[in-house]
């Protein structure tokens, strides 16, 4: 049993596969609370996190990635430390990414983004999975099982972004293969929170990209790629190759992992509570808040950091200036001040579109939209294509002792398999 009071949330593995007892913990000796390891402030209150979120004048989001690692590269001085924080931006980790920017630099980034996920591209992008499904499910459906993740989420979620950024179709196959989304071992070759890989996935990615935009400025396509390539900032200047490449990779990234995440926790919901199979089945117009409430139960993006910019409050808590804050959405997520029995999965609670899942404010999640749809027709099209789901009690243990295993890291949630077996619908 794990000492909640003593542990250590960066590194404790018993952690890594359950936080929700340590932030049960943390929020009952207060919802802003300062963990007794690296300093960091643990904000696991919903108000509190949603307070922090809107505030990107007291907070910045320069450290939204690493925390703590690596250290501050300056010692903070004073009560704004904006100065400092731009002096030494670069040698943060991936400061050239939307996540990690602030104002005014994030509106000129996020403007770029926008462009791209216009209504229009989202519907065409929506028609293209509905067909990408089928495609993905017949290949494991004869054999009445799976390894969800690298059989069905991952690579359907890479294809999935694959199609929205335009990647031609003669190169799709190499994406697939490059980004780890065909091995059937589920083997990763690449990560956002820091472990070692065999591949960089942002460096393939900007790579690829800034060669397709380099082209199509030279000769315009019409196509979407071209769209990017001839993007310009809202005063009408024409940003550098790269501040349109940096956007368009990190969205790739990013979807494709959390939208992984995202589709084996609602599949595995499904698995070991079957009535939700029937009950969806019979009204699949109850799919989009059966998705909310995977995502309030298992946000993909565990925890957000933030940066104190400015001496300032947060829940009746005095922060100085160079505080590292971790604003815990999965802990939000389960605040009992916001939601009634917030450890039960409850799809028609009427607050179920509220959590934080993709986060708040000017950092709300770009793909939001793109991962709701990708989970509505996973879970529409798998109920339709079986007549029922079952995890695989070889891998998972039985009835009622049930184990799963979840990516070991602080940053995000989400199991390292997922084995199902599924009978084919009649």
């Amino acid at each position: 049993m794990t000492d909640l009071a003593s542990a250590d949330f960066f590194s404790d593995y018993a952690l890594s596969q359950d936080p929700h007892p340590y932030w049960d913990h943390l929020r009952e000796q207060n919802p802003v609370y300062r963990e007794p390891h690296y300093g960091v402030v643990a904000v696991t209150g919903y108000q509190e996190v949603l307070a922090a979120f809107k505030d990107h004048d007291s907070f910045s989001a320069v450290n939204a990635i690493g925390g703590p690692f690596p250290p501050l590269p300056f010692t903070p001085e004073g009560d704004d430390i904006t100065e400092q924080i731009e002096a030494h931006r670069h040698l943060f980790p991936i400061h050239e990414h939307l996540v990690v920017m602030d104002p005014p630099a994030h509106e000129r980034a996020r403007s770029l983004l926008n462009k791209l996920l216009t209504p229009r591209r989202l519907k065409e992008n929506e028609d293209y999975m509905w067909q990408l499904v089928d495609s993905q499910i017949d290949q494991v459906i004869g054999k009445g099982r799976c390894e969800f993740l690298s059989e069905y989420a991952k690579p359907f979620a890479t294809s999935a972004i694959i199609d929205l950024l335009g990647v031609p179709e003669e190169d799709r196959p190499e994406f697939l293969a490059a980004l780890g989304a065909e091995q059937p071992d589920g083997a990763r070759v690449g990560a956002l929170d820091g472990e070692p890989v065999g591949l960089d996935p942002l460096q393939y990615l900007d790579d690829k990209f800034a060669g397709y935009l380099a082209e199509r400025r030279r000769e315009p396509r019409g196509d979407v790629l071209s769209g990017m390539a001839t993007a310009v900032y809202p005063d009408g200047s024409t940003p550098e190759l790269i501040e349109v490449v940096k956007p368009a990779t990190f969205l790739f990234a990013a979807g494709q992992e959390t939208v992984t995440k995202l589709l084996s926790a609602a599949v595995k919901t499904l698995a070991e509570q079957p009535e939700y199979q029937r009950i969806l089945r019979a009204h699949p117009d109850r799919i989009p808040t059966f998705i909310e409430e995977s995502l309030r139960m298992n946000a993909p993006t565990k925890v957000d950091f933030r940066l104190v910019r400015k001496t300032t409050t947060l829940g009746g808590v005095h922060l100085k200036a160079g505080t590292i804050v971790m604003l815990c959405l999965g802990a939000a997520n389960r605040d009992p001040r916001k939601f009634e029995d917030p450890h039960e999965f409850r799809p028609e609670r009427k607050n179920v579109r509220e959590h934080i899942a993709f986060g708040r404010g000017i950092h709300t999640c770009a793909g939001a939209p793109l991962a709701r749809v990708e989970g509505q027709i996973t879970v529409r099209r798998w109920l339709d294509r079986t007549d029922e789901i079952h995890l695989d009690e070889s891998v998972h243990g039985p009835a009622g002792q049930h184990h799963f295993a979840y990516d070991p890291t602080f940053l995000l949630r989400g199991l390292s398999q997922l084995n199902i077996e599924f009978t084919a619908a009649t």
